[in-house]
């Protein structure tokens, strides 16, 4: 297995982070560590655990069909969060069931979750705060946000948000969670502190995921349905600007610099998307496309932004893009469906 070493420090990976987990992203940059992915393989009901740098994968079952994965800031822990997983009379996993949140040694997956917290209905993104003592679970069955106590185990709370709830992510300085109501078209503002839901901003036809550039100073959201992303000035809580990108757009992540905004274009089952667009943060345009995999979902960029990459769907692969060439540098063979995909950077 090989993820048995420390792991040391976490890159800003696929939904929490604060500032200073925004600077030690960015100084991560040691020669003596290396980066390692994670996917959630909904459709294979697995977690993958990847070596970008070699393609070496171990694709480990598990209880649930994993929609989204997130490492803690201290790099010890991996959640995963998916409805229960019985299996159809065709085999399949049915995907509608009560939710569950799994929590992993992130050096040893393969030994299955240390801890399992149920929490609501359809259950798709997670995020967990800086010092990993909650973790926050949209329900999307249940229009809620689901808090967890981590120290205890237990939901402390919920917290009614738009109509179903998907991605999410807290603002660098921890304060504020955004969350994306892909039902109603809106974004949640909820106080991370005081857990209250403080103002909902509409943003357009189905609302996918959010990110935020490193100063927190803007907010990226994916529109599926409008094949377009709305940027919104986190002061003002308002949509500044509209940017049309490819296909069905998914996942959203800033680059470490903050010059970047890289989207995920899934497209649909029918007709796949396979492009990552590049927006240009200064001009709030779109300056490149990449191609990655058919079905484009999640996206998480490198510490020192010297590498970008893209979970797709309908290939059950992994692209690894080089943002400088603007080119497919590796594509990796992962479990059935990837979606979320989170990353961490270990010590050799």
């Amino acid at each position: 297995m090989f993820l048995k070493t420390y792991v040391k420090r976490v890159v800003l990976v696929a939904a929490s982070a604060t500032a200073a987990l925004l600077l030690a992203g960015c100084e991560n940059q040691d020669r003596n560590t290396r980066p390692i992915l994670f996917t959630a393989d909904e459709q294979g009901r697995s977690i993958s655990v990847i070596n970008p740098e070699t393609g070496q994968v171990e694709t480990t079952r598990i209880a649930v069909s994993p929609h989204n994965v997130q490492v803690s800031s201290d790099g010890r822990s991996l959640f995963a969060v998916g409805a229960s997983a019985p299996q159809g009379p065709d085999g399949e996993a049915e995907m509608d069931g009560p939710g569950r949140l799994l929590i992993f040694d992130a050096s040893a997956v393969s030994k299955g979750p240390s801890t399992t917290i149920p929490v609501g209905r359809m259950p798709a993104h997670v995020v967990v705060d800086a010092r990993s003592e909650r973790a926050f679970v949209t329900s999307a069955g249940d229009n809620m946000l689901t808090v967890v106590d981590l120290k205890s185990g237990s939901v402390d709370r919920n917290i009614t948000v738009g109509r179903s709830p998907h991605g999410l992510r807290m603002s660098p300085d921890g304060r504020t969670l955004y969350v994306a109501n892909t039902g109603d078209g809106t974004v949640s503002v909820v106080d991370a502190v005081d857990l209250d839901e403080v103002e909902r901003i509409p943003v357009g036809r189905g609302p996918v995921q959010v990110a935020f550039t490193p100063d927190g100073r803007f907010g990226y959201v994916t529109l599926r349905d409008e094949n377009g992303t709305a940027v919104i000035d986190t002061a003002s809580r308002r949509v500044v600007a509209r940017i049309p990108v490819g296909p069905g757009p998914i996942q959203v992540f800033a680059s470490p610099d903050g010059r970047e905004v890289y989207v995920a274009n899934q497209g649909t089952e029918a007709r796949p998307g396979n492009t990552v667009s590049v927006i240009d943060t200064a001009r709030q345009t779109v300056v490149a496309t990449i191609v990655a995999g058919a079905g484009a979902h999640g996206v998480v960029v490198g510490g020192n932004g010297d590498r970008v990459y893209i979970a797709n769907s309908f290939a059950d692969t992994v692209s690894v893009l080089d943002p400088r060439t603007r080119r497919l540098v590796r594509t990796i063979p992962v479990g059935r469906g990837p979606g979320g995909i989170s990353l961490a950077e270990v010590n050799d």
